[in-house]
């Protein structure tokens, strides 16, 4: 296990009482490093939506765990926000949910002369995506896939 994957896991157990407590669900955890700074990223959910007292209360709780604990060896910036409308899906349980709703997918190498498309998943297995486009259906090896996220409709 890498030293990212370490921080997020002891991070998720530490974060999913203070989820129960706030009424609100884990979404994703995040342990990245942007320039020279480190960020943690706690990504919440609730059918309703977050606000801005959910990320503040959940944020404060998970901040005196995370002294308390004292596990992260670098300094780092705690970050805790909704994942967002057009919100990118990782994992298993987020493409299943995601099932009848756009997306849009983007490739690490073209397919068609294309690596961006999108369309309304219609089937995930684990193993691979299945979008209509339009009136084709296209497959896509999930590790074929960069990003895929819920599409933004204005």
């Amino acid at each position: 296990m890498s030293r990212r994957e370490d921080y997020e896991t002891r991070t998720e157990k530490l974060l999913t009482p203070i989820a129960e407590a706030n009424g609100v669900t884990i979404y994703d955890i995040e342990y990245v490093k942007e320039g020279s700074d480190y960020y943690l990223r706690a990504y919440i959910d609730k059918p309703e939506g977050v606000n801005i007292q959910d990320c503040e209360n959940v944020s404060r709780a998970l901040s005196e765990e995370l002294d308390r604990e004292d596990f992260i060896a670098d300094a780092y910036i705690l970050e805790v926000s909704s994942p967002g409308l057009g919100r990118i899906l990782k994992k298993d349980r987020h493409l299943t949910s995601a099932v009848g709703r756009e997306v849009e997918v983007k490739l690490f190498r073209a397919v068609d002369k294309c690596r961006e498309f999108s369309g309304v998943l219609e089937q995930f297995d684990g193993e691979s995506v299945t979008i209509l486009d339009g009136d084709e259906k296209r497959t896509f090896k999930r590790g074929d896939i960069a990003v895929i996220r819920l599409a933004l409709d204005f």
